[in-house]
């Protein structure tokens, strides 16, 4: 497997189609429009979302600018379908979860690169501070017959726009409350044949006591840096290069038994304590370099890419090491399109092959840890077929087979189809798998005497259904749709103990039982003169068998072993809804945006001093911000927005404190 592995990869690289991304995206030069997305093709071709029979949504440049957005996984709050969790201060781990999978089987992609942490097998959403100009798309549903491992619940596509997309100077800075500074920059042009875009952004806070009746600030600085560089020396060839660096340092406060941990069923349970001297960095740098060739006025094209994306994550206590990992993934794809048809009737069939080495160890000293590296390789083998009819009628249908090093192989499957009326009425509907492999940590975590990995754990598997309504009003100025979906997963990785070297420990496992998830997602959004409007629902129906604690703590203290209890799946609301309102008259120089996010009462898991779990409910709350902008001239803007308008006290992870009312305030240059 690996001679085969390095061959095909040397094959991918070094061929004279050395491509722009397994997203065609990855230039960023149709990232100015909001109507158009990549993630739903291995073509690279950019789709009309009229055209897509799966559900996405599309946050462009303005909508992240409007929002005043910085830490990006807060816009990902207002897509249809998602749920996000921030598990203490801004720096901390946020993980967000699609349709009530769990957050490692949501797929990320940053400027074309898989970019997950290769050791946890998913991406921290914590790192990723906004750029000055960006996109974000959203795909919900199995991917997996596109992408491969992890797309289970769909796929974050998170892209810098190119210095054709979008070129100029621009320079940002605001500070605010918490002792919040932050700033950004970017460069971007054309030259000739060459184009160019060089950005960074750092955000500093001292944060603020995420403990229930702490003192400590948890704060965090966090820096980000890309470059962007496309090259078109002929018509029918066009050379990519891409590349970014990220740095956290975050504080961090442990967990522990306490004075004031709160009881839960007669329980004193595990909080969030003071910590002094705790943080932890998180240093991931990647890396894509690819061309794209077309034969024929574009009837033929090839494409691949060798990418490279590298994270380490290390905790410490006063200064020393106290836990850590690393993990390093190469990436090789090549794809290869035809399109043949008539200006009535259009097909696309697209072959693609994927190469992929994971390399990852865990890095924590004390003896207790799997210190020894692994690998797994992992070849896919991807056919998709498109058809359209008269810009109305889409089908799509695509086919995955994966050969890896550790598990057995498997094949993924998706289909999908969009019918456009005259009426401006869309019906749309998929049907798909998905897989999940085992990540390091569930393989190799490691052992404390409380926790140990499990090698012999088989890969998750989803499949899953959508069908949906879309109505357009007044042109394209009034959009509004409705999704029902419905998912089973199998062989879901949960936790259990069990008896290893005489010790009672927690480990891994395979979930015997079937889960079934299913919802509604609904959405509207409105263009209409100086208003826009932008609306989304999610109901979520997530029902969820883990071993708990069920009853009250026994008045004599004996031990309860935990039991099988269904409930709503945890951090996962039944109801999430959010509503974007901007008014931006085009005879005034300001711009205002009030923005209301309502998350729905959620379960969350509390542990008492045997490590056993809890059920505990935490309560729904609505959170408002209001931003401003105002043009002073052509060039230079002022800024301002309040988060938390209304001061609201509430819990996204239980027993860890958010923020309350913070007031920011800066200033733009534009040239």
């Amino acid at each position: 497997m690996n001679i085969r592995f390095i061959t095909v990869l040397a094959v991918t690289v070094a061929s004279p189609a050395i491509a722009q991304g397994t997203l065609g995206l990855a230039s960023g030069d149709a990232a100015a429009r909001d109507d158009i997305v990549v993630t739903a093709t291995r073509s690279g071709d950019a789709i009309a979302t009229d055209l897509v029979g799966s559900s996405v949504t599309v946050l462009d440049d303005q909508d992240l600018q409007d929002r005043q957005t910085r830490i990006l996984s807060d816009a990902l709050r207002d897509v249809p379908g998602v749920a996000v969790s921030r598990s203490g201060a801004v720096g901390d781990l946020t993980e967000i979860r699609i349709r009530g999978s769990e957050s490692n089987h949501v797929l990320v992609f940053v400027d074309g690169i898989k970019s997950d942490d290769p050791y946890d097998g998913e991406y921290d959403f914590g790192t990723l501070i906004n750029d000055e100009a960006s996109r974000v798309e959203v795909l919900r549903g199995q991917q997996s017959a596109l992408y491969g491992s992890d797309a289970i619940g769909g796929v974050v596509s998170y892209t810098t726009l190119s210095g054709r997309a979008l070129p100029g100077i621009s320079l940002r800075a605001e500070g605010g409350s918490m002792g919040t500074y932050d700033g950004g920059a970017r460069v971007a042009g054309v030259s000739g044949d060459f184009d160019y875009a060089v950005s960074s952004s750092y955000y500093h806070t001292d944060g603020y006591p995420i403990a229930p009746g702490g003192s400590r600030d948890i704060g965090s600085n966090n820096l980000g840096a890309s470059g962007k560089f496309g090259w078109t020396p002929a018509p029918n060839l066009k050379i990519t290069a891409v590349g970014r660096y990220g740095w956290t340092k975050a504080d961090a406060d442990d967990q522990d038994l306490a004075a004031n941990s709160p009881v839960v069923m007669g329980y004193p349970v595990i909080t969030t304590v003071d910590t002094p001297g705790n943080y932890y960095t998180n240093r991931s740098y990647s890396g894509l370099l690819g061309a794209q060739w077309s034969l024929f006025d574009d009837a033929w094209t090839n494409s691949a890419t060798a990418t490279i994306a590298d994270t380490t994550r290390d905790g410490y206590d006063f200064g020393a090491l106290s836990y850590g990992d690393h993990g390093r993934r190469y990436r090789g794809s090549f794809d290869s399109t035809v399109r043949f048809g008539t200006d009535r009737i259009k097909n696309r069939f697209t072959v693609a092959l994927d190469a992929e080495r994971q390399d990852f160890a865990n890095t924590s000293p004390g003896g207790f840890s799997d210190n020894r590296a692994h690998r797994i390789d992992t070849l896919g083998f991807v056919t998709q077929y498109d058809l359209t009819v008269d810009d109305r009628l889409a089908i799509s249908a695509s086919a995955r087979i994966d050969d890896n090093s550790r598990f057995d192989d498997d094949s993924t499957y998706r289909a999908t189809a969009s019918y456009l009326f005259a009426t401006g009425t869309r019906l749309h509907a998929a049907y798909g798998t998905g897989i999940k492999d085992p990540s390091a940590s569930d393989l190799f975590a490691y052992a404390t005497g409380e926790f140990i990995g499990n090698p012999n754990l088989r890969p998750e598997r989803s499949k899953g259904w959508e069908a949906g309504v879309e109505q357009k009003l007044l042109g394209d100025r009034i959009k509004i749709g409705a999704t029902y979906f419905d998912n089973r997963f199998v062989d879901e990785i949960d936790s259990t103990y069990t008896f290893v070297d005489g010790a009672y420990v927690q480990t891994t496992y395979n979930n015997p039982d079937r889960f079934t998830q299913r919802g509604l997602e609904a959405y509207g959004s409105a263009r209409v003169g100086a208003v826009r409007v932008d609306l989304s629902y999610t109901y979520l129906h997530a029902p969820q068998t883990t071993m708990v604690i069920a009853d009250p703590a026994p008045a004599d203290g004996s031990y309860q072993l935990p039991v099988p209890v269904t409930t709503q799946a945890y951090r996962r609301a039944k109801n999430i809804a959010s509503a974007n309102l901007t008014w931006a008259p085009r005879t005034l120089p300001i711009t205002t945006t009030l923005t209301v996010r309502y998350n729905g009462k959620q379960t969350d898991y509390a542990f008492n001093s045997d490590f056993n779990r809890l059920i505990v409910l935490l309560k729904s709350y609505t959170l408002v911000n209001l931003n401003a902008t105002y043009d002073v001239t052509r060039n230079v803007q002022i800024f301002g927005r309040v988060e938390n308008l209304l001061d609201r006290k509430y819990q996204e992870v239980f027993t860890f404190a958010t923020p309350g009312r913070a007031v920011y305030g800066g200033v733009r240059v534009k040239i």
